[in-house]
């Protein structure tokens, strides 16, 4: 049997963690300007506008959004309305580089949840490459010396980004089930628009808690509506329909593992627009992660559908 990562595959799952890492700089950036969960809404009602006039037909009283409106709702809570209000909310108290690797234990979070949820198996090489991320992320937090490991006290936004990261998890697991969105599947633009539909309800909802429990007034300027746009369309749009096929290719256990790319361009990024430069130990750690991901993506076409999904 062939390995299911085709070069296609591999695109597919790269350019999300490239959006992804400026996604988080942009965060960064702005979050004196903005609060995240707000922040977050707006982000989706812009791509919402973007994709209406291409994905508008399935709002008609005989889509399938409506019978399959449950599925759709779960979709839009953990990914749109959940992942990257906590993302934002992370940024408030951490920086980018260590909210990214904080989110490399992507591949044990997606693994633990397809075991225990979705009946999925789990082989040596992605307990191997599992392994090598995590301490790829123990190793760069604690900056390289067992004594701060040992001294260690995770901030709130690493604890908020940990969070989103299990969320996503079950995001990308139910995106793997071959059996549901069958109708709306096929067209990404119909697909991603019932999702992002939903997804606006909830961060709608959390958005209202949010201005009612803090005094924030969001300061308007047009370097903010250009993040805004920025993180519509490209870490919004661009990214979730490159997730969403490349999962359907590859399955969540083996994706995970591109989530770790992430810190890498998260690094470049940061030292050229924050000027945060990295340290030796991040390349120590990036080191890890890398070989995480060649490690994993080794292994031979498995089964991680669910129990009762058909094989692609």
């Amino acid at each position: 049997m062939r390995s299911k990562l085709s070069l296609h595959t591999i695109i597919l799952l790269t350019i999300p963690p490239m959006l992804w890492s400026a996604n988080a700089i942009v965060g960064r950036l702005i979050y004196h300007d903005i609060p995240p969960v707000t922040l977050n809404f707006l982000r989706w009602l812009c791509a919402f506008a973007i994709l209406l006039p291409f994905a508008y037909p399935i709002f008609r009283a005989n889509s399938s959004l409506w019978r399959d409106a449950k599925q759709y709702a779960y979709l839009g809570l953990l990914g749109i309305g959940l992942y990257n209000a906590l993302q934002y909310a992370a940024l408030q108290s951490s920086g980018p580089i260590n909210v990214t690797l904080v989110a490399s234990g992507m591949p044990v979070w997606m693994m633990l949840v397809g075991l225990l949820f979705f009946g999925a198996k789990i082989r040596s090489q992605q307990i191997v490459g599992a392994a090598l991320s995590i301490i790829g992320v123990l190793f760069v937090l604690s900056r390289g010396k067992l004594e701060h490991l040992l001294g260690l006290h995770l901030v709130a936004g690493d604890l908020l980004m940990i969070a989103a990261t299990i969320a996503w998890s079950f995001y990308s697991w139910l995106l793997a089930d071959q059996n549901r969105f069958q109708e709306l599947r096929p067209r990404w633009t119909f697909f991603l628009m019932a999702q992002i539909s939903f997804g606006l309800l909830w961060s709608g909802l959390f958005t209202v808690g949010e201005l009612t429990l803090i005094q924030y007034q969001i300061v308007w300027s047009w370097k903010l509506i250009a993040a805004i746009i920025f993180v519509a369309i490209g870490p919004a749009l661009i990214a979730f329909r490159c997730w969403g096929a490349g999962v359907q290719q590859a399955g969540p256990n083996i994706a995970g593992f591109f989530v770790n790319l992430t810190p890498l361009f998260t690094t470049v990024l940061s030292a050229a627009i924050l000027g945060e430069l990295p340290d030796w130990y991040h390349g120590v750690a990036f080191a890890l992660i890398v070989a995480g991901i060649i490690i994993s993506s080794q292994q031979r076409t498995i089964s991680t559908a669910p129990r009762d999904a058909t094989s692609t």
